[in-house]
C-alpha cells in the first residue's frame, strides 16, 4: 500500500470511529484534527487514535497502554495479537468509560 493509499484508508476510520461514537449515544466527546482523533470521557481520561504514516500503522494510546495495527487484508489489526481494531477499541472505551458500547 503506497503513502496515499494508507492515508485514504486511515482517514476513513478515524471518520468511521466517529461516526460509531456518534451513533452509540454514548456520552464521549471527541475531536479530530490533523490526523489524531482523542476520545475524552466523563472521568476525564483520553484515547488517543492517530495515523502513523511512516509505518503505515493507526497507533491508539489508553490507559492500559499503546497499541499498533496495520492494515492486513482488509482490516485493521492489532500486530502484538491480531485483533481488530474497532473490536478491541470497543473494550477500551468500555474500559474508560464505564459504557458499554460497541463500534465495531
Amino acid at each position: 500500500m503506497n503513502e496515499s493509499e494508507f492515508d485514504q484508508r486511515a482517514t476513513a476510520t478515524l471518520m468511521d470511529i466517529e461516526n460509531a461514537i456518534e451513533t452509540s449515544g454514548a456520552d464521549i466527546d471527541f475531536e479530530n484534527s490533523g490526523g489524531i482523533l482523542t476520545l475524552e470521557f466523563e472521568n476525564g481520561s483520553k484515547i488517543i487514535i492517530n495515523k502513523q504514516a511512516a509505518a503505515k500503522q493507526i497507533w491508539v494510546a489508553t490507559k492500559s497502554g499503546g497499541f499498533h495495527y496495520g492494515y492486513v487484508n482488509g482490516q485493521w489489526l492489532n500486530d502484538q495479537g491480531g485483533a481488530e481494531l474497532m473490536h478491541e477499541l470497543s473494550g477500551f472505551v468500555r474500559q474508560q468509560s464505564g459504557q458499554d458500547i460497541s463500534l465495531s
